[in-house]
């Protein structure tokens, strides 16, 4: 398949008016027309019309034909076709611009610009290929390098890519690619030799100038050279890679070599005793309400529980245990390594602290289960002192609950007391009451008041309807109607004062219904007080009966057995986890002073 030549592309060389203009071909200026003012050629004649229009015809007819994949191929390749056809369109523009303008119409005023070569356009029209390609930065960069190497005078990486390709040359191939590596001598050397003419020279050797051995093969020399370096990349390899292992053998190595010895040969084997115990509660049936749900479960024992660890790891336990079997003294014997070993004249505060370590209490919250391990030199002395921290725990138990039942059997005696009292306020009450009203029932004596009235008026209504019978005769008994009129007297008297009477107890401070109201009240505490009283006293009664038993009993679930073999020091285990340690503190300071050297060179 033939390839379309590649047409180039012209371009007017501007000017500043009054200078000449000229046409560039594709061989160079063909021609020079005169560039005359706006003055001397205010017209233009249809002929200059002509011209111009023929060019802009062929300009865009050449940027048509390079925008084609077919075109930017073409521009590479150096085909006779394309040659002739670049010398007819420079033959026929340069006729075009030598034609003198006619006489008879006017002509336009000549445009000022320049016209390009067609080696110009061309370049022009491959470094925008070029850059469609989508080329890395790197790949530009090798280019250019390329491009120096080879001495060639470029304007951009893209014209760096161009004129490589021109001469037969692919700048991202591997072959030119390991071309590039060179050795710091020759780099150095580079800008010298730019400058001097590459002759045949003799090498100043003294006492060595014999003819050379090696082949003068550049290609030979740079395998070579790549060799040498790879060579040199692997003895520092090596070099770092021992060092490397000098710093981790003299860091983590060696400290981990010195802990493992001393756990396999110096540290003194310790035996561990363990037990478990826990605490029940017996609060009996007479528990109510929320602790009635709570009884008998571990959750009713919780603060004693954690009182009594608390207590066993405390310095008053360690002091007690002291005195009661020697801790201190097993611990400052001398077969016991240096590191585990207790002074004779250490501080209560250091042995507070090997206390601490040789004796682990755990409670477990869920199931209400002291777990005890006590670590000593001698198993005999580790289970001798894992029973009487058992029995220091049970007399701290016994110590609470006791606490506990005396405060109990002390506040029903208190509430008891109170609620005597109180009764017997209540019952002077009553009796003030009475004597102030000299009344023992206030009801009574005013149901006696009511009841009177009534008496008194029914006579009164009895001897007026005998006063009227006896005024409804002609001839009354003028006896008879005196008499029955003292007697309506007489009872009105008396009505009167039964009313006064009445009124004087109903009403006023002292009345009887006021007196009657208080002196009830008063009975009403007084009951009350009865049945505090009553309550008082059942609980006393309960309380006692509680304070005489106890509430709270230690049960030992895991009774102490002396071991056969050593627990500790687990020497595998402690020997891995001090080469862990150190390997972490080593690659920590590592990558801190990495990061600092970093950071200062940059």
């Amino acid at each position: 398949m033939t390839t379309k030549p590649k047409a180039k592309k012209f371009r007017v060389r501007r000017s500043n008016p009054g200078n000449a203009q000229d046409v560039v071909g594709p061989e160079g200026p063909v021609a020079q027309a005169p560039a005359n003012s706006r003055a001397a050629a205010p017209k233009a004649t249809p002929e200059s019309d002509n011209l111009i229009g023929q060019i802009r015809a062929l300009r865009q007819e050449t940027s048509q034909e390079t925008s084609t994949p077919q075109a930017t191929a073409a521009a590479g390749a150096a085909a006779d076709p394309a040659t002739d056809r670049k010398a007819k369109t420079g033959a026929t523009i340069a006729r075009i611009a030598a034609a003198p303008p006619t006489a008879d119409a006017p002509a336009k005023p000549p445009r000022d610009g320049e016209v390009s070569s067609a080696a110009q356009v061309a370049g022009e029209t491959d470094m925008e290929a070029i850059r469609q390609e989508g080329l890395t930065g790197r790949q530009l960069r090798m280019a250019r390098r390329m491009a120096q190497k080879h001495g060639l005078a470029v304007t951009s990486d893209f014209d760096a890519v161009r004129q490589l390709r021109q001469r037969g040359i692919d700048p991202f191939q591997r072959a030119n690619m390991l071309e590039l590596v060179v050795s710091a001598q020759e780099d150095a050397d580079l800008p010298a030799k730019k400058g001097k003419v590459q002759l045949p020279q003799t090498v100043p050797a003294p006492g060595k100038n014999l003819p050379a051995t090696e082949t003068a093969n550049p290609m030979e020399r740079r395998i070579r050279e790549i060799g040498d370096i790879q060579r040199d990349i692997a003895k520092r390899r090596r070099r770092k890679s021992m060092l490397l292992l000098t710093r981790l053998a003299f860091f983590v190595g060696l400290p981990t070599l010195i802990c493992g010895w001393y756990f396999y040969a110096v540290a003194t084997p310790m035996y561990a005793t363990k037990s478990e115990f826990l605490i029940i509660a017996n609060d009996g049936a007479g528990s109510a309400g929320m602790g009635g749900l709570l009884s008998g479960t571990q959750f009713a024992t919780n603060q004693d529980a954690i009182a009594v660890q608390s207590y066993l790891m405390s310095k008053d336990a360690m002091l007690r245990l002291d005195q009661d079997v020697g801790f201190r003294s097993h611990f400052t014997q001398d077969w016991i390594d240096p590191i585990q070993r207790l002074d004779a004249d250490a501080s209560n505060e250091a042995a507070y602290k090997l206390y601490k370590k040789n004796i682990e209490i755990g409670y477990d919250p869920t199931e209400g289960v002291i777990r005890m391990e006590i670590v000593a030199a001698n198993p005999e002395v580790s289970a001798q002192y894992t029973k009487a921290l058992i029995d220091y725990a049970e007399d701290r138990v016994d110590s609470l609950s006791q606490r506990k039942r005396e405060d109990q059997l002390q506040g029903a005696k208190e509430a008891l007391e109170e609620a005597e009292a109180a009764r017997r306020d209540a019952q002077l009450r009553l009796v003030e009451l009475q004597q102030v009203s000299q009344v023992l029932d206030p009801e009574g004596r005013i149901a006696s008041l009511r009841q009177q009235i009534n008496n008194v008026e029914v006579q009164v209504q009895e001897r007026e309807l005998q006063l009227q019978a006896l005024l409804d005769n002609a001839r009354p008994n003028q006896a008879k109607v005196e008499g029955a009129r003292g007697d309506i007297r007489r009872l009105n008297d008396l009505l009167a004062r039964l009313q006064a009477d009445m009124t004087q107890a109903s009403e006023g401070e002292n009345s009887l219904a006021q007196l009657s109201s208080e002196i009830q009240m008063a009975q009403a505490d007084l009951a009350t007080r009865d049945l505090m009283l009553q309550e008082a006293l059942t609980s006393l009664s309960q309380t006692r009966r509680e304070a005489n038993a106890q509430v709270r009993y230690l049960q030992t679930a895991v009774a102490p057995v002396a071991s056969q073999d050593p627990s500790y020091p687990r020497s595998f285990e402690n020997t891995i986890l001090a080469f862990l340690i150190f390997g972490g503190i080593y690659l920590l300071i590592s990558l801190t002073a990495s990061i600092l050297r970093e950071q200062v060179s940059s």
